[in-house]
């Protein structure tokens, strides 16, 4: 990060998200990627990533929640403040968002993953059932999502939404 803020040329906020999020708060040792938004891109912002993909050897990926799956209203309100290096500010992208993302793709470090979040009070069920809620229309633009299946996975996370 410190990197990173040293190399480009302008504000941004920069949102850690994935295992960047997993290993900052400590549920995971290690992340094969560096997965980033920055809101908006800084000058300097490509160049810096492909020079830091190669002086420090880790994998940047510009990927988010809301590639995937759509905004959940409200995420930058929720996005949790990490700290500031030179003009750039990072922040972790909201947790809920984050947990459906990683609900919706399936793989088992995910679900472990939102595990995690729910142990440490970063997500919690019924929150996250309304946020599901939020965006289920919204799935129809995401022809890659199957909303029926989506929604079973979110309620095996969540449990019955009449007793959270």
């Amino acid at each position: 990060m410190a990197a990173l803020g040293e190399r480009v040329r302008g504000p941004a906020r920069i949102y850690v998200t994935g295992g960047g999020t997993a290993v900052l708060e400590g549920w995971r040792e290690m992340t094969i990627d560096l997965d980033v938004k920055a809101v908006p891109e800084p000058p300097g912002f490509f160049e810096a990533i492909a020079e830091l993909k190669e002086t420090v050897d880790l994998n940047v990926e510009l990927a988010a929640p809301d590639d995937f799956i759509p905004a959940v209203p409200g995420w930058p309100e929720r996005s949790r403040y990490i700290g500031r290096w030179g003009t750039l500010e990072f922040y972790h992208y909201d947790p809920y968002s984050q947990a459906l993302s990683k609900i919706e793709r399936g793989h088992a470090r995910d679900l472990t993953d939102v595990d995690a979040m729910i142990e440490r009070g970063l997500v919690h069920r019924q929150e996250l059932w309304q946020h599901f809620q939020s965006i289920e229309l919204a799935l129809i633009r995401y022809p890659g999502v199957s909303p029926a299946a989506f929604r079973a996975a979110v309620l095996a996370v969540c449990g019955d939404p009449d007793n959270l």
